[in-house]
């Protein structure tokens, strides 16, 4: 034999191998099935869901671990189909992204099989509903974050492709070692405007504020006339202004609760309003009390309302969970940067006996979606944190039971047509927080939550040892140099702030 034919024969039993290991890896095709009249259960739960056009693909897998190679064909309504086999549903992206777009406002049904112990079993259809709304935004940002109480561990801002299972950085702690990444928040999903704070020896509010250039303004983080940083963002629709609090936090940890480990609150809180153009921080006394704590504020759509919760101060750590926010608003004037005379309270915890936190209108303007909890405000920690939502409408308020587990749901917002919004939950396992969606429809009704795609759920986030907080939605991917901006944060120079009293 020649060497040319050698070589040849080897590449040859190579390939043969290799096919063999890829036609091995796909699983074996159902064969002699046997029909049980029930759901599958699969993970993630993605049955009877409401998902946009433009989503990535719903792959998942039996939630039973005894089960070896699952099946499934998806037929939609208004045509054409595709088909997924092995140890995960994992559907072509490009297939799945033209039945979307050709089911557009109708219905995705699947047909799932799965073998265990060489046995064959086949389920009741499913459906899948695609949206007519569009979601508006090219993906989600948030934050990644370790279990840790004393330490800030490796954690991160990152964003993540929608329309598939792409996550990149925006900027990770190992860049800014020994500090704390706090809540990238843009404007109205518009990451041309963003900021985000760092806590530790090289704290900062890192701002982006003209739309048309990536220059960061790097502020710095405390003011001595606040007695704190500046943290819990919101814009004003205009650009100019961003709502802040200015917190004193502290954390206990529960000795005799089965449920609840580890106790945040505030021994002081304060709401302003921050002029972008001035480096001014305007202080009024009506939104900063002696003897109250106001907190997480958000400007209304139309940019004519603050909202923001307020409490009586309470004696700490030991009245902790006397402490309970009611939701106000006062107005704003864009001209000037000055807030009304008066304050109205539309949830009053005198009423309701229980704590609002969170507030997030909806761009639409009829709805503010806000966390309710028996006390306090940190309600990641809480089990019993559940959404509600106002109608500004009618001034009725209801829990959304839809959405809503035993367990804590949190830090929500809208897409920028107020037909989606996500959300974190604990409801899985009381541990991590995962992200959700859920169409909003136009009678004010939520549909099932989705958790956030993978292309192998289960084995991500099993593996997966960080809680996703502070999500939001983005209309385009955020524009930032991670290396660059971990460097100006770590550089001593910082965009010093003035204070504006506004006494009453």
């Amino acid at each position: 034999m020649t060497r040319a034919k050698m070589c040849f024969s080897i590449k040859t039993a190579i390939a043969l191998v290799v096919l063999c290991l890829l036609f091995g890896a796909c699983g074996s095709s159902p064969k002699d099935v046997s029909r049980q009249d029930v759901l599958p259960q699969i993970y993630p739960d993605y049955t009877e869901v409401t998902i946009p056009v433009g989503m990535a693909p719903l792959n998942f897998s039996m939630a039973d671990d005894a089960f070896e190679t699952i099946d499934v064909e998806v037929k939609g309504s208004k045509g054409g189909n595709i088909h997924a086999n092995g140890e995960d549903a994992d559907f072509d992206i490009d297939e799945w992204h033209q039945l979307l777009a050709q089911n557009k406002g109708g219905q995705l049904i699947y047909t799932v099989c799965a073998e265990k112990d060489g046995q064959w079993t086949q389920y009741r259809d499913f459906k899948v509903y695609v949206s007519e709304d569009p979601l508006e935004a090219w993906g989600i940002t948030y934050r990644r974050i370790p279990p840790s109480y004393e330490m800030y561990s490796m954690m991160g801002l990152y964003q993540r492709d929608l329309s598939n299972f792409e996550e990149t950085e925006l900027l990770q702690n190992t860049r800014t070692p020994n500090q704390c990444l706090n809540c990238h928040t843009a404007n109205r999903t518009n990451p041309d405007q963003y900021v985000f704070h760092v806590r530790g020896n090289h704290g900062a509010t890192v701002m982006k504020v003209a739309a048309d250039s990536l220059q960061l303004t790097v502020l710095q983080a405390k003011n001595d006339s606040l007695g704190g940083s500046m943290v819990y963002p919101y814009w004003h629709p205009g650009g100019r202004y961003c709502a802040f609090s200015t917190n004193k936090t502290s954390q206990m940890f529960h000795t005799n609760k089965k449920n609840k480990r580890i106790e945040v609150y505030d021994s002081s809180s304060d709401v302003f309003v921050y002029d972008t153009q001035t480096h001014t921080i305007l202080r009024d006394t009506l939104i900063m009390k002696k003897y109250w704590a106001e907190n997480t504020p958000a400007f209304s759509p139309d940019g004519k309302w603050l909202y923001f919760t307020t409490a009586k101060r309470q004696i700490y750590p030991t009245d902790y969970d006397q402490e309970k926010y009611s939701l106000c608003r006062v107005a704003f004037d864009e001209k000037t940067g000055r807030i009304g005379t008066e304050v109205d309270t539309l949830v009053n915890t005198l009423e309701t006996g229980k704590s609002v936190s969170w507030p997030r209108p909806s761009y639409d303007g009829r709805y503010l979606m806000y966390t309710q909890t028996d006390y306090g405000y940190f309600t990641i920690w809480h089990p019993e944190a559940d959404l509600w939502l106002l109608d500004l409408e009618t001034g009725e308020t209801r829990p959304m039971q839809e959405v809503n587990s035993d367990r804590a749901e949190s830090y929500h917002n809208w897409n920028s047509n107020s037909r989606w919004f996500l959300f974190t939950s604990r409801s899985e396992d009381g541990l991590y927080t995962k992200v959700y969606f859920s169409h909003f429809d136009a009678q004010g009704k939520a549909s099932k939550p989705l958790l956030l795609p993978q292309r192998h759920p289960k084995t991500y986030y099993r593996r997966l040892m960080y809680s996703f907080n502070t999500p939001d939605f983005t209309s385009h991917p955020v524009e930032i140099d991670a290396r660059a901006t971990g460097k100006r944060i770590e550089n001593e120079h910082r965009v010093a702030t003035k204070v504006q009293n506004l006494s009453r």
